[in-house]
């Protein structure tokens, strides 16, 4: 039997604010012990991998920074591949800046080559009118992702990434190129980095506009959880289908569930 490995969302799949989803730190012990290859997926730029490992530690995982890969990540990842050593303005935090530093960008606040657009929880309209310009003069809008919304704490939501994109390309008429999930770009990157191939790879999401759906089009295997966003009701609004639903995580510590995941070959 091939080796297999997962790709696996966090907010709603292994934790939901503060708590660790029942199941989830037995499930990641279990990849470990059995030498099975993950990598977590996160469209949320602000923080870096240093960061989110220790979150995760503190609920309960044994995970390294290695095991992380963010959307930010993969931004200024592809842009040093498209644009070595590059120059960017950037609206976002640090997770985003430190990344696109580490990749050889130096952020600037005149003539950049890019426009780069990441999660924020200050953003000012005064950052943004100069976004807006540096678009119009020929600078090229990145987005790190397109999620309109983000979960907080209390079930309450604030606007995500891709409401600010979609400002400025509707200010500019540019359309962004976006490298969060779903696009095949991070996608591809994850599932490189370990070492896998296509019909070695199984996405475990809650959402289907992103983990679902950018998981399918790679052709990786896709699991759904309900833990997060997506109710069981609201799969028939959509024209695709994850190849498993569960309830929750937990459910993958059954060994007859366990096995059918990882020995499915997609078609």
């Amino acid at each position: 039997m091939k080796k297999k490995g997962f790709l696996i969302d966090m907010d709603g799949v292994i934790y939901k604010g503060k708590t660790a989803i029942p199941g989830a730190v037995e499930f990641i012990n279990r990849l470990k012990n059995e030498g099975i290859p993950f990598l977590f997926l996160t469209n949320n730029s602000q923080r870096t991998s240093r960061d989110v490992c220790y979150k995760l530690r503190n609920l309960g995982f044994n995970v390294e920074v290695e095991d992380i890969f963010t959307c930010a990540m993969a931004t200024a990842r592809y842009l040093a591949m498209i644009k070595p050593n590059g120059t960017a303005f950037v609206i976002g935090e640090g997770g985003l800046l430190n990344e696109l530093h580490n990749n050889g960008y130096s952020i600037v606040d005149d003539n950049p080559d890019y426009v780069v657009i990441g999660e924020g929880r200050t953003i000012m309209l005064e950052a943004v009118d100069k976004a807006v310009n540096m678009v119009m003069n020929g600078a090229k809008l990145i987005a790190t992702n397109l999620d309109p919304n983000c979960p907080t704490d209390g079930g309450k939501y604030r606007a995500g990434c891709g409401a600010f994109v979609a400002m400025i390309e509707f200010a500019t008429g540019r359309t962004a190129f976006s490298l969060g999930k779903p696009s095949p770009v991070m996608m591809r990157m994850a599932r490189k980095q370990l070492k896998l191939t296509t019909d070695e790879t199984i996405m475990i999401g809650d959402t289907m506009e992103t983990d679902i759906l950018g998981a399918g089009n790679m052709g990786f295997t896709t699991i759904l959880t309900l833990t997060g966003v997506m109710q069981r009701e609201r799969l028939n609004d959509y024209g695709y289908s994850p190849d498993f639903i569960i309830d929750s995580i937990e459910d993958l510590l059954q060994d007859e569930l366990f096995h059918q995941v990882i020995e499915v070959v997609p078609c």
